[in-house]
């Protein structure tokens, strides 16, 4: 059973107070909160085990590099990666996919070959292609979306060419939760010879990930979105790509030899790791995925779908609301974006704050999104395995009562 009420004691920061109102923290797309365990196993090894990893003969080092290593293990067996070798650690989802941007442009692109995205991404699979772009005379092209926004999946084959080198796409969209069809999106991509590369940011908190059975070439998702620490992040890439890929940067731990001569890199992943690695943050990764699979992939979906589903519900009681996105949880995941009539969406998130409810407004780092909807931002409340109906009930008393205002 799903003890609702037991996981809260997990997050003590549920219980405090905002403007003398409790705290309903529906944030969660940008950063969740960190339950107790995640805390106190990244205290102990700062206080028992700090000592750089890979590097040191002491007692120190070696166990700091084995809770490192460990922490890849952990990774591996989360998303089903064939083996830690395709496991690397970056400091979150942006880094990851600048790293790929860097490496396939520099190594595997020519001035008009193109890299295919679409009209939902972040920015952060927007500008690190742009940016290549402007330096390699790439092309970045963008697949259309409906005004339900889904993909047009059955046009994707359609805007591939000779010149298509790399797909690269959002699991789901941290504004419209729409949950795409990846692993359709990459058969049709591989039929063409083309690999994929998917931002898993908003799906790997809150759907299970089989990189094996999606097939997808490169995934990149980060810890401090599914309970962990900030600053620590995975790409994962088949062993067969991240062989072909130079390295990001340089120095540090990427090393093989260095002469003045010539260097040579470490095998994967340390190729694409260089400096000294968040050993800490590891640990804290690993501690929150340990959560997650306490909790229960299939419960927090399960838990988290009937949330959304609820406050799709609920929300559309409200005159003149308008709700971005699919409609029902079917193909829809833990975020729920809406304007209500002109009310201003930072009016709307300003007003609801004072009565202690954390949602976001604004453009959400996607605004091709926002002039492709033709507005300038949205209210976006997005849930975790912590929250319950009751605080949506909250969220929507508090939007009916802001409302009234205008």
């Amino acid at each position: 059973m799903y003890n609702i009420n037991k996981v809260r004691e997990d997050f003590p920061i549920l219980q405090r107070e905002v403007y003398k109102k409790p705290l309903v923290y529906l944030d969660n797309a940008a950063t969740t909160q960190k339950p107790l365990c995640v805390l106190d196993a990244m205290r102990d090894e700062y206080l028992n085990v700090n000592a750089n990893v890979h590097r040191g003969v002491h007692y120190l080092s070696q166990q700091a590099t084995d809770l490192h290593e460990a922490a890849r293990e952990k990774v591996r067996q989360f998303i089903n990666a064939r083996k830690t070798e395709e496991v690397i650690f970056t400091r979150g989802t942006t880094e990851a996919i600048n790293l790929v941007a860097a490496s396939f442009c520099e190594s595997l692109m020519q001035a008009g070959d193109e890299v295919i995205v679409t009209d939902m991404e972040h920015h952060s699979n927007i500008v690190p292609w742009q940016l290549q772009a402007e330096r390699r005379g790439i092309v970045v092209k963008h697949l259309p979306i409906t005004d339900d926004g889904l993909l047009c999946c059955d046009t994707i084959a359609a805007h591939l060419t000779e010149r298509t080198k790399l797909i690269s796409l959002a699991h789901v969209s941290n504004v419209l939760g729409t949950v795409n069809p990846v692993a359709d999106i990459v058969k049709v991509a591989h039929e063409h010879g083309i690999p994929v590369l998917v931002d898993g940011a908003q799906s790997a908190p809150h759907i299970r990930i089989d990189v094996q059975a999606m097939d997808c070439d490169f995934f990149a998702f980060s810890g401090h979105k599914m309970y962990g620490p900030t600053g620590i992040g995975v790409l994962y890439g088949k062993e067969e790509w991240l062989d072909r890929l130079p390295p990001y940067q340089g120095g540090g731990e990427m090393i093989d030899k260095v002469s003045w001569e010539r260097t040579t890199f470490e095998r994967l992943p340390f190729k694409f790791e260089a400096g000294t690695p968040d050993y800490v943050a590891t640990h804290g990764l690993a501690t929150a995925i340990d959560y997650l699979c306490s909790v229960g992939l299939d419960n927090v979906e399960a838990h988290e779908t009937a949330l959304t589903q609820y406050c799709l519900e609920q929300l559309q009681t409200i005159p003149d609301i308008h709700i971005y996105g699919p409609s029902t949880s079917v193909q829809k995941d833990a975020v729920v974006s809406f304007n209500v009539g002109n009310i201003h969406h930072l009016d709307m998130g300003t007003l609801l704050d004072r009565l202690g409810i954390a949602v976001r407004t604004g453009h959400h780092c996607a605004q091709p999104l926002m002039t492709r909807l033709g507005i300038s931002g949205t209210v976006r409340a997005s849930f975790a395995l912590y929250n319950t109906k009751e605080e949506i009930d909250v969220l929507v008393a508090g939007i009916r009562r802001v409302s009234q205002m205008f």
